[in-house]
């Protein structure tokens, strides 16, 4: 059964709880990280600070977000870059000297605008159903959307349209998963959405590939 609320969504049939496979959500609580039900992340290895691991450069007084929406699937080592890792370009020198310089009397407002100086780029956006593969690394400010697929070690610099694979350094698209009246059905019909009990009864469509069935199940209420 479908549990937004495990920690660790996989068991085997014998009990064994995969405990390298979490619920994003049920591991992060970080004021600038919001990540829908059922993401989960796929490690090699079990993590005390799964936020830092996956945006190690997001801070509480950072000024934008990584938001993550339901049903993703996010491989091992895969890093969001958000905006506070960048530096003020501006002058003629990158290097941060105020971050090394801060005294006792630095004020909150000093220590603020660090990060407001450094992050302009936005918010990070992963759509719902975007499988993100193995050491893939999204840039600050990119939006991927729905049911996008990101291809292992990709660096993502730059928005990826719904429904769509991208690969390489920069990461490219490579093609369209489906046709685009397909894709506009798959967005118009949001199964992601769907209470979870009418998610388990329509599994078979919407892991299948006929998006008639796919819109029946969605009409049958």
């Amino acid at each position: 059964m479908l549990d937004p609320t495990k920690k660790h969504p996989m068991v085997m049939p014998d009990g064994a709880v995969i405990k390298t496979v979490v619920h994003l959500n049920r591991v992060i609580d970080h004021p600038r990280i919001e990540i829908g039900d059922f993401t989960y992340s796929g490690q090699l290895t079990e993590f005390d600070d799964y936020a830092g691991v996956l945006a190690p450069f997001l801070f509480p007084l950072s000024p934008e977000r990584l938001v993550i929406g339901r049903f993703c699937q996010i491989a091992h080592g895969v890093r969001f870059i958000t905006s506070s890792a960048n530096h003020d370009m501006r002058g003629f020198s990158t290097y941060p000297f105020s971050n090394f310089t801060m005294d006792g009397d630095t004020t909150p407002a000093e220590v603020q605008a660090l990060f407001d100086a450094a992050g302009g780029k936005g918010d990070t956006v992963i759509g719902n159903d975007v499988w993100i593969g193995m050491e893939a690394i999204v840039m600050p400010g990119v939006t991927v959307g729905d049911g996008a697929i990101i291809g292992a070690r990709a660096v993502v610099a730059s928005d990826v349209p719904p429904y769509t694979v991208v690969a390489g350094n920069p990461a490219r698209p490579v093609k369209r998963r489906f046709d685009e009246p397909t894709t506009r059905a798959l967005l118009a019909v949001r199964w992601w959405d769907w209470p979870v009990e009418k998610i388990e009864a329509s599994i078979d469509a919407i892991t299948g590939a006929d998006i008639d069935a796919l819109t029946r199940a969605a009409d049958a209420g």
